[in-house]
């Protein structure tokens, strides 16, 4: 197949990227390889792709209308992988615009691509901070998500409602996968592991928000990516949903982890301890996440598995070598 990925200079696009080439798919990524962390991570991330006779690439920001218009016109797409998004929940409260732009236009602008060209299969990144207020546990994806604790969840599930209206009028098949804490090997240093690996090497202290009260379904990236493929290539039809051609899953480890352990299994594998600064819960957080994953496994055969120790271990190993640390 020929895949518009866009976010392709991205940590899930990277790896996303990597195993559509792998497996014999011809990809066109894109990206604005904006400023919101080290842009010389995102071409770091872009070398190994640029390598392989497949992929091709183009510094598109899919806010611009005209641009993203162009690329569809210019290109047929037998599938769409949107991972382009500005990302972050404390930078929402921050920087509203930056959100408003990239995951609200950007995104109608992948919608409207797509409504031209129809691809067989559209599947765009949502995330689990649509549950937003639910306590209910585990999440599944008939719960209510209507109560946003922040800009960023809100315009996540704009994605889904838009995503839904275009499937709906122009039966255009949309997915949406509502990512849980996703890490590893070429992660987001905006990231709590991220972010604490790097003060423990350096000695400084890291900050634990709720004081350490918090549970998180980390997510491999690999397992990220794998439930990806699959459901790009099972695209949902009106005899399988009974009315548009649009789905939503969880991807998540179903298991998570409290706070204070995870900071435990981090400091085994950088063979230090980290000195914690306790501090109040952060606006826009949500103190747990819990994926329920029997939707996507009755889909597609599969849910994540990898064990937090395992995941922890690879992405540790890549920080030493990516840092020389």
């Amino acid at each position: 197949m020929h895949i518009l990925l866009t976010g392709a200079a991205g940590f899930i696009g990277m790896h996303t990227a990597l195993r559509l080439l792998a497996r014999g798919d011809t990809v066109l990524g894109i990206d604005n390889l904006n400023d919101y962390y080290d842009v010389a991570l995102k071409r770091a991330r872009l070398a190994p792709l640029l390598l392989h006779a497949g992929f091709r690439f183009e510094q598109i920001d899919i806010a611009d209308r005209e641009g993203m218009a162009r690329l569809f016109a210019a290109h047929r797409f037998d599938g769409v992988v949107h991972l382009a998004a500005q990302a972050g929940v404390r930078y929402s409260i921050s920087h509203p615009n930056a959100y408003l732009d990239s995951n609200l236009t950007g995104f109608g602008h992948v919608l409207e691509g797509c409504r031209t060209q129809q691809p067989a299969h559209l599947v765009y990144a949502s995330s689990s901070s649509v549950y937003g207020g639910n306590t209910k546990m585990p999440f599944e994806e008939t719960d209510p998500v209507d109560h946003p604790v922040s800009l960023y969840a809100a315009t996540k599930k704009a994605n889904e409602l838009m995503a839904h209206t275009y499937s709906h009028l122009y039966g255009l098949p949309t997915t949406g996968l509502r990512f849980f804490t996703v890490y590893g090997p070429w992660g987001r240093p905006d990231m709590a592991y991220y972010s604490f690996t790097q003060a423990v090497l350096a000695g400084l202290p890291i900050k634990v928000f709720n004081h350490g009260q918090m549970k998180r379904d980390f997510t491999y990236i690999d397992d990220i990516v794998e439930g990806v493929l699959r459901v790009l290539d099972k695209p949902a039809t009106p005899e399988h949903t009974g009315a548009a051609p649009y789905r939503i899953f969880n991807i998540g480890n179903h298991d998570p982890v409290p706070l204070l352990e995870f900071i435990g299994c981090l400091e085994a594998a950088l063979g230090r301890t980290a000195e914690k600064q306790f501090l109040p819960m952060q606006d826009g957080d949500v103190p747990a996440t819990y994926a329920s994953t029997t939707a996507l496994r009755d889909w597609v055969g599969f849910a994540p598995s990898t064990p937090l120790a395992e995941g922890i271990n690879r992405f540790v190993a890549w920080y030493r070598q990516y840092h020389q640390r």
